[in-house]
Formats: C-alpha cells, sequence, structure tokens
C-alpha cells in the first residue's frame, strides 16, 4: 500500500506512518438498549475511516480530516498538548472537554484528539504529539456510527505505534471513553465494539454487561440487512437520546430502592463504576418482561420532572448522563424499551440461527422471515413511544410493511440513536434487494437530496489490522 502524493506531503519525508481502518455499523437489532445491558445484534458495513499517523516529540498534535468540509468546519486542526493539561499538568476530561471546545470549535477532532489524552490517563504511556491524516468513507450524521470509526482507527494506530498492547475489548472501551469523557456524548459501548471485532458478512452479537462477545453470526445466504439513509441528520450527542438514556436508568433508580437498595448505594456505585451489588447488578434487562409488568412497571410515572425525581430519589448510577432539573423525562417508556428489546433481540438470534439448520421446511422459513420483521418492527415502535422517532423514518419503514413478502421485504427499524439517520431493512434474494432499493430511491425523490445504501460488508479494525509505511 502507497500513500499519495498529498499524504506523504503532509507528514514530510523520512517518517514512519502507521495506518488502519474501521467500518462503521448498521444497528440490526438492539440500538439504545446497550447501556441497559442488552444483548445487541451489529452488521459492520464497508464503509470505514482510514486514519494515518506518526509521532511527533514537540509537544503538537496535528489533524487534517476531508471530510470536515461536509461538516464546515476546519479541514486542518493543531494545537498544542499542553494546553489539553490542568494546571498541574495532568490530564482532567473536563478540562481537556472544555479546552477542545473553546479553542478549536471543530468537533471531529476532539474524536481524534482525545485518543492520546484517553491512553495517557488509562494506560499511563510517554506520548509526546503526533500528526493525523483522515479519510473516511463513512457519511456523518447517517447512524452508521461514524464517531466510533473514527475513535476505534485511531486507537489501534496508535496502540501500534506506542507498541501498546491491548486487550480485545479493552480499546474499545477506551473508544468509548473517548466519546463519553472527552467529547461527551453519552453513547453505549456496541458502536465500538462492532467497529473493532466485527466480522466481515456477519451480525457480531454483544451483551453489554458490559462487553460479552458472542461469536459472529452467520447470515443465511440469500438474506439481506440493507440500511437506507432517510435523508435526516442524527446525533448520539442530541438531547432526545441523552434524556432517553437518563430516563431509563431514572426507571432503574426506582426499581432498585424498591428492592431495597439506599440512595447512598446508588450514589457510590455512580463513582465506583460497579454497580454490580445492586438489584439485578445495575442492568435492566436482567429483569424478565413478565416480572416488569407485575412487579415493576406500576411504580414508574410516564413521566417525572428532574428537579422533582432529584428531590424524591437522589440520583442515577449512570456518570455519563446528568439529569436536567427543568426537563421532563418519559420514565416509563424508557425503562420499559430496554427490558423488551433484550428480549427481542434473543429471540430475534435464535430465529436467524435456527434458519442456518438442514432441512428446515419452506414454510418454516417463510414463518421465521416474518417473526424476525416483525421483531424489527416492534423495535422501530419501541423506539417512537422513547420519544426517538421521525416522520421520515417512519415513513420508511412504513414502505417496508408496505412491500411485505410479496416484495421480498419482511421488516425494518431505525438504528443506533433514533431521531433520523438510517433505517435498516430485512430483506430476502434479489428481489427483496430491488425493492428496499426502489423504496430509497423515492423516499429521496420525495425530500431532494441524494440516496445513500448501505448494504456491503467489512471486518472491524482489529483483524484488518495496521500497516507500517515510510515517507
Amino acid at each position: 500500500m502507497k500513500m499519495t502524493k498529498t499524504v506523504t506531503r503532509f507528514f514530510g519525508p523520512n517518517r514512519t506512518v502507521f495506518n488502519a481502518s474501521a467500518p462503521g455499523r448498521l444497528d440490526v437489532m438492539g440500538g439504545i438498549a446497550d447501556y441497559s445491558g442488552s444483548l445487541v445484534l451489529q452488521y459492520p458495513i464497508q464503509e470505514q475511516t482510514t486514519v494515518y499517523l506518526a509521532l511527533r516529540q514537540d509537544g503538537w498534535l496535528r489533524a487534517h480530516s476531508a471530510s470536515a468540509r461536509r461538516l464546515e468546519a476546519q479541514e486542518e486542526v493543531q494545537i498544542s498538548l499542553p494546553s489539553l493539561k490542568n494546571k498541574q499538568g495532568q490530564i482532567d476530561y473536563s478540562f481537556a472537554r472544555k479546552a477542545l471546545a473553546e479553542i478549536l470549535r471543530n468537533e471531529w477532532s476532539a474524536y481524534v484528539f482525545g485518543c492520546p489524552l484517553v491512553l495517557i490517563q488509562e494506560k499511563g504511556i510517554e506520548f509526546n504529539g503526533a500528526d493525523f491524516w483522515i479519510e473516511s468513507q463513512v457519511p456523518i450524521g447517517k447512524g452508521v456510527s461514524s464517531s466510533a470509526a473514527l475513535e476505534t482507527s485511531t486507537l489501534t494506530a496508535l496502540a501500534q505505534a506506542l507498541r501498546l498492547s491491548l486487550g480485545p475489548t479493552e480499546l474499545p472501551i477506551l473508544a468509548q471513553k473517548v466519546e463519553n469523557r472527552i467529547v461527551g456524548a453519552p453513547c453505549g459501548l456496541m458502536d465500538q465494539l462492532a467497529s473493532y471485532l466485527g466480522e466481515k458478512g456477519k451480525l457480531l452479537p454483544i451483551l453489554c454487561r458490559p462487553d460479552q462477545i458472542d461469536p459472529a453470526l452467520d447470515i443465511p445466504q440469500n438474506l439481506y440487512f440493507i440500511g437506507v439513509d432517510s435523508g435526516v441528520r442524527h446525533a448520539v450527542s442530541g438531547a432526545s437520546y441523552g434524556d432517553v438514556r437518563t430516563a431509563a436508568f431514572m426507571g432503574y433508580t426506582l426499581i432498585a430502592l424498591h428492592e431495597g437498595a439506599r440512595k447512598k448505594d446508588l450514589r457510590q456505585a455512580k463513582e465506583s463504576g460497579d454497580a454490580s451489588a445492586l438489584p439485578y447488578g445495575g442492568y435492566l434487562t436482567h429483569i424478565p418482561p413478565s416480572l416488569f409488568e407485575i412487579r415493576y412497571r406500576p411504580l414508574l410515572p410516564p413521566t417525572i420532572r428532574g428537579d422533582e425525581f432529584q428531590k424524591r430519589y437522589g440520583t442515577t448510577i449512570d456518570a455519563v448522563t446528568r439529569i436536567q432539573p427543568e426537563r421532563e423525562y418519559a420514565v416509563n417508556a424508557c425503562a420499559t424499551h430496554p427490558i423488551y428489546e433484550h428480549h427481542r433481540v434473543q429471540f430475534f438470534a435464535l430465529l436467524l440461527q435456527t434458519l442456518n439448520a438442514p432441512g428446515l421446511t419452506a414454510s418454516s422459513r417463510q414463518t421465521y422471515y416474518e417473526m424476525m420483521g416483525e421483531l424489527m418492527f416492534q423495535s422501530h415502535v419501541s423506539y417512537s413511544q422513547c420519544g426517538l422517532g421521525n416522520s421520515v423514518t417512519d415513513e420508511l419503514v412504513e414502505a417496508a410493511r408496505a412491500a411485505g413478502a410479496k416484495h421480498g421485504v419482511y421488516g425494518a427499524k431505525i438504528t443506533g440513536g433514533g431521531c433520523g439517520g438510517t433505517v435498516c431493512f430485512f430483506c430476502v434474494g434479489q428481489k427483496g434487494v430491488a425493492a428496499v432499493k426502489e423504496i430509497a430511491r423515492r423516499i429521496a425523490i420525495k425530500y431532494g437530496f441524494d440516496p445513500v445504501l448501505f448494504q456491503g460488508s467489512s471486518h472491524g479494525a482489529r483483524r484488518l489490522g495496521v500497516k507500517i509505511l515510510k515517507t
């Protein structure tokens, strides 16, 4: 692999350059239930983000991204490493987040520069600066996790350059910390795990408690999961996603207190990051749906203001979000979603695995397709009940329902954090693929944007590896 002349000029002569790539992902099932401990099924897409990295010794960080144009931001950003440390010369995540926001005003660069800061803080590495060149095929704001692809590819290159050995789930956890603590986006862990550990053409099952990886699931021949862009920009840092996450953890607080936990126990779990001693180990998804209905759902208010919740119940165990006193939170719907979603994902995975069994009749196969599609439709409805729906994504899902089995289309749901972005379609055969493409074409014409489909797949960053180049 050779670098282009433009990339070579950026780094200058006689530099060792480390090159790593990571894909985005389609959230086939699981979505916003990840932070509540759900099983999720993730599909690594073909589109990748590639990072070229060369170390420096002068304390400066410099990054260039052609994709920044799409954000109407600077393509090249430079900042000194000392300016991101506090007065004591130490890494402080809150200080670094504010410094990047105030000095750079270019959000994309925080995802890059946050990576070495997290490695310094969490791994104690010696680091004196670096140059980063970023090329991305993963579109921004489409709900296919461009941020995780950027963090994961950057950390993969950095780990090789710094001769740092990281475990298979350790690197994604560090990438999530970049997004949570440096960027300030309250994402779960599934995106980073999928971007790093995904296998081409397979679904990656992740039990997010927090990072239990099961063997990748084969997708039977002739089945397809295709992402269709809604044309509506999605942002995981947006208020709606954060509100839904906060409300889900509020629901857990009410359940934990009902089961005998004390407010003090919740505060300690939040501070330590260890909720294992609390009821259900801190995860809503440990609660079976039937038990939730008879024992806990009546405890959860439809909505509650943040200040009222804090006055009556104290805090949540989530260190990533903050309760806004004046905001109304839909506690019942947002706590219900992960409990039922976890159950749906388990059922979906079992159906998918059974489709690979020999001797399955055509009639049974058809029934399984319909059941899997219905689970996706249910998931989409649950998103909307949490407040993460959107009229265009709803229109795409209804188009899937209207096309139906006669056109080879069985299900669809919004992906990732909702509120726009991409809809994942489940279809069978080339007839189904053609129908999904026609739906995408019609919606793009109606709303006046170029249709984007996510159809191919890629290995994750761990399997893709790191290339070492010379300028």
